[in-house]
């Protein structure tokens, strides 16, 4: 088999690059990992060395009110934001998406504004329009402000698979007599639903992991598990804060892995139907 490199410049190349890569990597992941070896740490302290294997910190974790109140809290508000995020951010996709107007391109920043806006902006904007209303508090504004923060995901995502979709499909399926929401839910939906999953697990991820305007707009019956976790940090550097970390990375390693796995579907899909 020949080499696809021509020349040892090449070759050379194309290993420091490879090289350079892993080494980025590695600088990315190496701060992420160290904190796992830590929650099974049978020490009061997160240091180096370990002084032994043990899995107090996760017994406290689930034996702890306050770490299972924001637990809860968070297995409440991601959902519902979640749901929220992808159910609107679907509609403005395909909205945008199929249509021409003038101020297209406005509106699509606009919609796209929270992912670019600092979070800081937005959780003080949204405690200034929530605590008039009596809501500063409370889940409903917690839920109405990540559902924004990960309504620019769903768009995202559902837009890149709306980019290669054939609208003849919905237009055969109305010649034959299907009214447009009757189109949309056994044609369309089933063919960017890959995308419209990945969306809403970004928007899970962004709001399960989301701190700071949780910090203008919960109480503390509503602190969530990042908001508990900055509150652990602030006052008791526990063990207990690396064992929620370690939960957390796991959490996000398997959304990662569904992600990849909807990724290679939906190419699946797309072959499929071209």
């Amino acid at each position: 088999m020949l080499s696809p490199y021509s020349s040892p410049a090449e070759r050379l190349w194309h290993y420091t690059l490879r090289t350079l890569c892993g080494l980025i990597l590695l600088f990315l992941v190496l701060p992420v990992l160290v904190i796992v070896p830590l929650s099974f740490n049978s020490g009061s302290f997160l240091v180096y060395p370990q002084q032994g294997f043990s899995l107090h910190w996760y017994q406290d974790f689930f034996g702890s009110a306050e770490w299972m109140r924001s637990l809860k809290n968070s297995l409440i508000v991601a959902p519902a934001a979640t749901v929220l995020a992808m159910g609107f951010g679907t509609l403005a996709a395909i909205g945008l998406t199929r249509s021409n107007f003038p101020g297209k391109s406005l509106v699509m920043a606009l919609v796209i504004s929270p992912m670019v806006v600092p979070v800081v902006i937005v959780g003080v904007a949204s405690y200034l329009f929530f605590a008039p209303l009596g809501l500063g508090n409370s889940y409903t504004s917690l839920i109405l402000v990540h559902a924004v923060l990960g309504v620019p995901f769903v768009i995202i995502t559902v837009s890149a698979t709306l980019q290669g979709f054939n609208y003849n499909l919905v237009r055969a399926a109305a010649s034959l007599g299907a009214s447009p929401v009757t189109a949309f839910r056994r044609v369309t939906l089933p063919l960017i639903a890959p995308g419209v999953i990945s969306g809403a697990l970004f928007a899970f991820a962004t709001s399960f992991d989301e701190v700071v305007v949780t910090l203008f707009l919960a109480g503390p019956e509503q602190a969530t598990l990042p908001r508990q976790m900055f509150s652990g940090i602030r006052e008791n550097l526990s063990p207990t804060i690396a064992a929620a970390a370690t939960l957390l990375i796991g959490f996000s390693v398997i959304l990662l892995l569904v992600l990849e796995w909807l990724r290679g579907r939906s190419e699946k899909l797309r072959t499929a139907v071209e």
